[in-house]
């Protein structure tokens, strides 16, 4: 299985810009360009990598807590997860020491025990997880 995406730059590096697109076409010419990373702090006026790196961990783990939830005989009503991707300039240039999720799920008659086994479990075995090196931490409360 694969999935694609991709994404288009013109212009040199400053004042060049760009799109992002997917094959799924549910995102479909997405501008991005510095000033839109680096500048646009509201993202009103289009997005960037750190940002769909975000989405993508956010919707990764509560799809993979959902899974554990459900095999666990407590389905969920609600998963909502927030990935705080951080980036700072260092010596060697812009990276990406760490992501924080935050997830706050509604999940009738499970014990919180149970509920922090599965979600440390979720962040630490999904797909988007396995695949990043930086530091990711997890807050996890039941609603």
């Amino acid at each position: 299985m694969h999935r694609n995406a991709t994404a288009v730059w013109k212009g040199p590096g400053l004042e060049g810009a760009g799109v992002i697109s997917t094959s799924s076409g549910a995102i479909t010419e997405l501008p991005y360009s510095a000033k839109l990373r680096f500048q646009n702090e509201d993202g009103k006026a289009g997005s960037n990598p750190e940002e769909l790196l975000g989405a993508a961990h956010a919707g990764c783990f509560s799809m993979a807590l959902a899974f554990r939830l459900t095999a666990a005989g407590h389905p969920a009503e609600e998963i909502r997860t927030e990935a705080k991707v951080e980036l700072i300039k260092g010596e060697a240039g812009w990276t990406i020491p760490s992501i924080q999720l935050v997830c706050t799920a509604k999940v009738p008659g499970i014990d919180p025990a149970k509920f922090a086994e599965l979600a440390a479990d979720a962040k630490a075995n999904c797909p988007i997880s396995r695949a990043l090196s930086p530091a990711i931490t997890l807050t996890a409360t039941l609603a």
